[in-house]
């Protein structure tokens, strides 16, 4: 009697083995990203329980987005950062910075929201303006981190970067430097707007350039996921790399479009 090899038999230990060969900071940093998105979707469950509104400075929807948002982009980054040409221990640093000021930053929204409160540009209380200092702090933090690592993916490739991943790490990482800049904009006209003696209005002009921050913020993840998958492929490199062009200008267009609806609004 022949018997047939199961293809699936040896799934388990080579997961096993690739988890294994992943750096424990890497690890810990996927972990926390899982661990923030599972905390946006659980506030998702209490917005379909609670009710209230989904718009404005009080609403489920800041818990939700944030906790979804900051863990994909903490699970992204410690992927594309996997390609980068960096040393251990600014490996270490940059991602542990990353994943602390993530948790704090999914925290404080979170803490506000389950006290009914504006979480970003509130100065009503002490308690408030600490909450709201910290998370502009920690949006510095962000910054740092972000375009440190966007430097070292316009240097000195890894041994591992193919040409069309190279490019859609550069590109990706392009993106992420107009979200944060996208985001500084929309924080300084908050608070100019508070300073000047109109905090409602300063809540509803902080988030003048949403649509342009969204689409730039996972650029990092669309367009190196892209040329991965492509590495997954027989086609020559030089194809891929016209593909992984191709898929940028269409990126590239859908930032200009996320721009324009932003200024329009």
């Amino acid at each position: 009697m022949t018997t047939t090899a199961d293809p699936g038999a040896g799934a388990g230990p080579r997961a096993r083995a690739a988890w294994a060969d992943i750096r424990p900071v890497e690890r810990a940093c996927y972990a926390t990203g899982l661990a923030l998105m599972v905390s946006g979707i659980f506030h998702l469950g209490v917005f379909a329980v609670d009710g209230g509104p989904w718009d404005g400075p009080v609403s489920w929807r800041k818990p939700t987005t944030f906790g979804v948002s900051f863990g994909l982009t903490l699970i992204t980054v410690t992927w594309v950062a996997s390609y980068l040409a960096l040393r251990p221990r600014l490996r270490t640093v940059l991602l542990t910075a990353l994943a602390v000021d993530s948790v704090l930053e999914v925290t404080g929204v979170t803490l506000q929201a389950w006290r009914g409160v504006p979480s970003h540009i509130n100065r009503e209380t002490p308690f408030d303006s600490t909450v709201s200092t910290l998370l502009a702090a920690g949006g510095g933090v962000l910054v740092l981190v972000l375009t440190t690592l966007a430097v070292q993916a316009f240097g000195r490739g890894s041994a591992q970067q193919r040409p069309s991943m190279r490019l859609a790490l550069r590109a990706g990482f392009a993106a992420m430097l107009v979200a944060l800049a996208s985001g500084a904009a929309m924080i300084a006209r908050g608070v100019a707007t508070e300073k000047a003696g109109d905090r409602q209005l300063a809540y509803h002009v902080v988030g003048f350039l949403k649509p342009l921050h969204g689409v730039c913020l996972h650029g990092v993840l669309v367009l190196p996921a892209l040329a991965w998958l492509l590495s997954r492929t027989d086609w020559p490199e030089c194809r891929r790399t016209r593909a992984v062009t191709a898929g940028i200008c269409c990126y590239a267009l859908a930032v200009l479009g996320a721009g324009a609806l932003s200024l329009a609004g």
